[in-house]
């Protein structure tokens, strides 16, 4: 990816990611307000695919971009923020789960902020990294529609093993982070980004 690439803004994979942002919202008022769980798991289903697209559109057009870089995960905490919150206030999921995503992310700010002072760098986004956020994009959608009976009770058993494994390898790579990130705080090694 060529320096000019990379500085690129208005690409369609940044296109489709702004897109993917303007379903939080949406999926909010339509879980919150509206108490429609069918249609809030087709909104978020809709925000993992198009994750999944952005992606490979970037890389199959050659669009990769800086803003995509820190757009994509960005909107990826943002869904699954989103999402925790909303089925801890209605009870689908524990507080404690919130909790845990929250400071794991809170930690990993502040790492990264540092990071970004010592390297001028982002982190580079790891294969657990993907997986975990994978598992936990996959999860809540299968959570709003679980029920006690059939094809919903299967639902809430695959959730909650989507759940398990997102917020163990959540935590697992921000262990991973936390390494890399303090680690260059240690050796105060600047590195330039040359896109």
């Amino acid at each position: 990816m060529s320096k000019t690439d990379s500085d690129r803004v208005l690409t369609i994979p940044n296109v489709i990611t702004l897109i993917r942002a303007a379903g939080i919202p949406l999926f909010l008022v339509a879980y919150l307000n509206w108490h429609k769980p069918v249609l809030s798991f087709f909104i978020l289903a809709l925000g993992a695919a198009t994750d999944y697209l952005d992606g490979k559109i970037a890389r199959a057009l050659n669009q990769e971009s800086k803003l995509g870089a820190a757009l994509d995960p960005a909107i990826d905490r943002a869904y699954i923020a989103a999402t925790v919150v909303a089925l801890a206030i209605e009870s689908v999921i524990p507080w404690w789960i919130v909790l845990v995503l929250v400071v794991r992310d809170l930690w990993l700010a502040i790492v990264l902020a540092n990071y970004r002072r010592k390297t001028g760098l982002f982190f580079e986004v790891t294969f657990l990294g993907k997986a975990a956020t994978f598992n936990l994009l996959y999860a809540f959608p299968f959570l709003l529609v679980a029920g006690d009976t059939g094809f919903s009770r299967m639902c809430g058993i695959m959730g909650w093993a989507f759940v398990i494994w997102g917020v163990g390898l959540y935590l697992l790579t921000g262990i991973g982070y936390s390494i890399q990130g303090l680690s260059a705080a240690r050796t105060g090694h600047r590195v330039i980004d040359r896109g």
